[in-house]
């Protein structure tokens, strides 16, 4: 039997979800809901979804619908879930989870006492060039991980609600911010707690868009002593720059997804879209090959499916959420103190 999807939200992420549902055998879009009639029809038109509404409550208590899939700005994720789990369903959440801590765990508490699968969508630890470097470190190939260090910089989101504290909760830090948090878990292992953290971050361009910082750089040590090196910025001009870097005791491992790309071009004439958040379509460009697959968004929609048609929890759940909100709170108090905050 196919697994039933009913995707929440018909924006950017949302198309990325897609693209990465395609090619997922055992799966079905069975409906969309969006906040606008004329984003839903259109999404729908799109994707070839059979049902569209404006009212999450008809999307997600359709009885063909096994799995919920959040895709919507920060400040519906509690709603949605609300929704999902007084209909019984399987739901998995965009990253971050929430807009604080207190809010994630509100959302854990929900998921955990309806007794519904739940999973965390950060596409980072399903990008196959991550995962390959977590096969590295547990081959032994670099010995015992003390620093890391990730980098994610563009020019500034695509939609509205990203500029709006109180709608995302932040700013660079809270958007891109938690990709890498839950990276350095992933590469660490995450019996490897994290434990405190150090933050600075200012507004520095987009003073006549948003109140939130821009850049941002965050250091978490863990209960180890690895500490994870974080820098964000909304000011990167030239398209997504995303980078790790793990450092051992007896190896180094590197990714560079959207910057080391096998493809490149000089183009006076244009070439269309080029990658996320790209800036220009002409002189050189670097075009990412199947962009979906090298950001996570293929292995993360193949996990959640299989793991709903199998009634097995996700490797990326609601409670690994949590701690990546409880880790940027950290920061955040940091970022007013001037000083190392513990991660509660």
């Amino acid at each position: 039997m196919a697994v039933g999807v009913a995707v929440l939200g018909s924006g950017f992420v949302s198309e990325f979800y897609l693209q990465g549902l395609r090619e997922v055998p055992g799966q079905r879009v069975v409906a969309n809901y969006s906040r606008s009639s004329e984003r839903a029809r259109s999404f729908a038109e799109k994707w070839g979804v059979p049902h569209a509404t404006t009212d999450m409550e008809d999307a997600v208590r359709r009885p063909d619908v096994d799995l919920v899939l959040i895709g919507l700005p920060n400040f519906l994720h509690l709603e949605a879930t609300r929704a999902a789990v007084a209909a019984g369903k399987a739901v998995v959440c965009a990253k971050p989870l929430a807009r604080t801590g207190v809010e994630a765990a509100e959302m854990l508490r929900l998921v955990e006492e309806a007794g519904v699968l739940h999973g965390y969508a950060e596409t980072e630890v399903f990008s196959p060039a991550v995962m390959r470097v977590r096969q590295l470190i547990e081959a032994g190939a670099v010995g015992r991980v003390c620093t890391m260090r990730s980098r994610e910089a563009h020019s500034g989101p695509h939609a509205a609600h990203f500029w709006l504290p109180e709608q995302s909760g932040g700013g660079a830090l809270m958007d891109m911010g938690c990709h890498m948090i839950e990276a350095f878990r992933y590469f660490l292992g995450k019996e490897d707690r994290p434990v405190e953290c150090i933050a600075w971050g200012d507004l520095l361009v987009h003073r006549e868009r948003t109140s939130a910082e821009d850049n941002a750089v965050a250091m978490v040590r863990f209960a180890s002593g690895a500490v994870g090196v974080a820098e964000v910025s909304w000011a990167a001009l030239g398209g997504l720059d995303l980078r790790n870097e793990v450092y051992g005791d007896r190896g180094a491992a590197f990714t560079d997804v959207t910057r080391g790309t096998p493809v490149r071009a000089f183009t006076q004439g244009g070439t269309g879209y080029v990658l996320e958040k790209a800036d220009a379509d002409t002189g050189w460009v670097f075009p990412v090959p199947d962009e979906a697959r090298v950001y996570g968004y293929h292995e993360e929609m193949r996990h959640f499916v299989e793991c709903v048609a199998e009634g097995r929890m996700p490797r990326e759940t609601y409670a690994d959420g949590l701690v990546v909100n409880r880790v940027v709170d950290a920061c955040y108090r940091s970022m007013r103190s001037k000083r190392w905050e513990p991660v509660e």
